[in-house]
């Protein structure tokens, strides 16, 4: 791989500046490295700036939110411990505003809802609705059905917690889960083990010039009911099928 990350036209940098960096993150590809040794977005991160301004020695690259491993969309990282420290304040007081898109199996009783369940973690891999209303955590969303077609249904949601899975847990318990994801109730994976749940806009405050800030992810190569009048942006939904792109090139 070379230093050309995220200047691939295929897999383009969403913002750039002194204090943010905002990237893509294809399905499959960790955020952050685990007990795997896997790959990881915040590490590749850090190479491209330390390649592309030459930095000598460590790079700061801040991690202040996530996804999970086979959800793909936009990711912010802070790149000064001030911009971490604010950004990561704006998370946790929820001004950071998110927008997802996401594939269903079956289409949800009403065209738009907001949904409130108590989710219950259990271990560091699942999470599940709570059968009693005072075990758990309160997690609220809401939807709109954006369109149908068939079997499956795409809806906007925007996210008022932020539990773990939560998306995938509350659309599962209403009967309609995300296409692909196995682990909450879908029939069948995707050929890539991604799911239909794309972080598609993330809104936050800049952490330094106050102003507002709209990060939006491409819709991903082979998504299976693209938003009306969304442009086909070739981008990769998988790591997969994106790191074959990365083949060492000759130097800049």
């Amino acid at each position: 791989m070379h230093d050309l990350y995220f200047h691939h036209p295929r897999w383009p940098l969403l913002y750039e500046d002194n204090h943010l960096l905002a990237l893509y993150k294809p399905a499959g590809l960790l955020v952050q490295a685990d007990q795997t040794g896997d790959v990881c977005l915040l590490d590749l991160g850090k190479l491209w700036i330390k390649e592309r301004y030459r930095k000598p020695g460590a790079v700061f690259l801040g991690m202040v939110h996530r996804l999970d491993r086979p959800v793909a969309g936009v990711m912010v990282f802070a790149r000064t411990s001030k911009a971490a420290s604010r950004l990561s304040a704006q998370f946790r007081a929820r001004r950071v505003e998110k927008f997802y898109l996401a594939v269903l199996e079956g289409t949800p009783p009403r065209d738009r809802e907001t949904l409130v369940h108590r989710v219950e973690r259990r271990g560091d891999r699942s999470s599940r609705v709570a059968p009693q209303a005072g075990e758990g955590q309160e997690a609220r969303l809401s939807y709109r059905l954006l369109c149908s077609s068939g079997p499956v249904s795409l809806v906007e949601v925007r996210p008022e917690t932020g539990r773990r899975h939560q998306i995938r847990v509350q659309f599962s318990h209403l009967g309609c889960p995300v296409l692909g994801d196995l682990r909450y109730g879908a029939r069948d994976p995707l050929p890539g083990k991604q799911i239909a749940l794309l972080a598609w806009r993330l809104l936050v405050e800049h952490p330094t010039r106050r102003e507002p800030l709209l990060f939006e992810s491409p819709i991903p190569e082979g998504w299976p009911l693209p938003p009306q009048g969304s442009p086909p942006a070739g981008t990769p939904w998988t790591w997969k099928d994106l790191e074959k792109l990365l083949e060492p090139g000759p130097p800049e």
